[in-house]
């Protein structure tokens, strides 16, 4: 059996994004903040690396990433600072080229990625572009992504609060203001001591995953790939060299391009079924986390075959007695008629007053149906069942039968267990019913 993957991520990439115009922040102090950080977080029993992007004149970034050590952080930031864009902000842009590094690691790898801006200038760039890195930012989460702003500046408000609030809190990160270089410092450290322990608790990815963006997805993930001759032909679920579901010596087995896990056609579409990120056909590999993919219309066809074996049924008997389900129509048809205003009802329709029928035989309850023809209003009153050897506790007060007598038979969804119940698909999950 493959090793399960851990709901639990313990590597981080720490991505310093220095979006600097102004002189408030000098280098001096912001080296040494980010060297003082670097040097705390190598303290922790945590696999971490870092990357620096910084733009240059003419929209020109420096981006670098997953470094490992201190020095080569710092040298990137000194090599670049003296030609950096001095104009206006980019953050927008900034964001898109980070976003995108993150979306192409998460094909093969997985860890949490931090993303820390340090800002001293609101962004003067259209709407549409926020738009579009809104959008992107709703993805990001998925890929454990985790965005903190720092504003720095004497000013105590920005006219883009609002826009650093949505991006940082969307992606559970924070927005930090910084009045004072002295305090840069202070906030770096307070984001590593938040981070002490850091084993981030995946989030569910069905959640939140919208149709519109299944190209999306298709398009980070890969295919399954052919098995080389020296590999041996066993799949890594079921650990047999025959698919134990087809039980088709076609069903060639595959593997992940980047661990060599290998998986037969049936047994991948049922871990995907089960563990994939929203769409049937996408999944994560159980032993490397790659995100892969398969043939839709394959796994749709897996999906439809498990719920077409049939719902069981279970067989509640004839509920009520005859004069019990005739009493029961008859309100229902006198009911239907009376909100059909402003027809009238003819009095042939109507029971008579004193009609009384018996529920639970010798030892039943007389039930006296009445009836009255005010503005042709129609009361039906049946008094509460006393219950008996014979007779299910249930009151027939709080029931309305359907128009037609049923088989007395209810269905339970194979996929979830809800009850189904006059209709085609499961009310809780959607499966189909037949």
């Amino acid at each position: 059996m493959l090793p399960r993957s851990s709901n639990t991520v313990n590597s981080e990439e720490f991505i310093f994004y220095i979006d600097l115009i102004t002189d408030f922040l000098k280098k001096k102090p912001l080296v040494k903040a980010i060297n003082a950080f670097i040097k705390e977080k190598d303290k922790f029993n945590v696999l971490t690396s870092y990357g620096v992007v910084l733009f240059q004149k003419d929209e020109n970034p420096i981006n670098v990433y997953d470094l490992k050590d201190v020095e080569t952080v710092i040298n990137t930031i000194n090599n670049g600072w003296e030609t950096r864009e001095i104009e206006k902000s980019y953050l927008e842009n900034g964001l898109y080229e980070i976003l995108a590094y993150i979306f192409r690691k998460s094909r093969d790898t997985r860890k949490n990625y931090r993303i820390i801006i340090i800002s001293d200038s609101p962004s003067k760039l259209s709407e549409d572009y926020y738009n579009a890195l809104y959008d992107l930012l709703i993805k990001a989460k998925k890929f454990s992504a985790f965005i903190d702003i720092i504003r720095v500046g004497e000013e105590k408000f920005f006219e883009d609060d609002v826009k650093l609030k949505v991006i940082s809190s969307e992606t559970h990160g924070g927005t930090f203001y910084c009045q004072s270089d002295k305090l840069l410092q202070t906030i770096l450290g307070s984001l590593t001591q938040n981070k002490k322990e850091f084993k981030v608790i995946l989030s569910d990815e069905s959640e939140q995953i919208l149709k519109e963006d299944q190209v999306f997805y298709e398009r980070l993930a890969v295919d399954l790939i052919s098995l080389s001759t020296d590999d041996q032909e066993i799949c890594d679920i079921c650990e047999q060299a025959v698919c134990p579901i087809c039980e088709a010596h076609s069903d060639e087995i595959h593997k992940c391009f980047n661990c060599n896990a290998k998986f037969h056609s049936c047994c991948a579409a049922k871990y995907s079924l089960v563990k994939n990120i929203g769409f049937k056909h996408l999944f994560r590999c159980p032993q490397c986390d790659t995100l892969l993919k398969l043939d839709e219309e394959f796994v749709n066809m897996i999906y439809d075959e498990e719920i077409e074996e049939g719902l069981p049924e279970i067989d509640l008997g004839e509920p009520f007695s005859e004069p019990v389900m005739e009493a029961l129509e008859v309100q229902e048809e006198l009911i239907e008629k009376v909100e059909e205003e402003p027809v009238e009802i003819p009095e042939s329709a109507i029971p008579t007053p004193t009609k009384k029928v018996r529920l639970g035989g010798f030892f039943g309850k007389d039930v006296t149906i009445t009836t009255g023809t005010t503005k042709g209003e129609v009361a039906l009153k049946v008094p509460e069942i006393i219950k008996s050897p014979e007779e299910q506790n249930v009151s027939i007060t709080n029931l309305r039968p359907p128009k037609r007598r049923g088989t007395g038979t209810i269905r339970l969804c194979k996929i979830c267990g809800a009850t189904i119940h006059n209709t085609r698909n499961c009310p809780t999950c959607g499966a189909k019913a037949d």
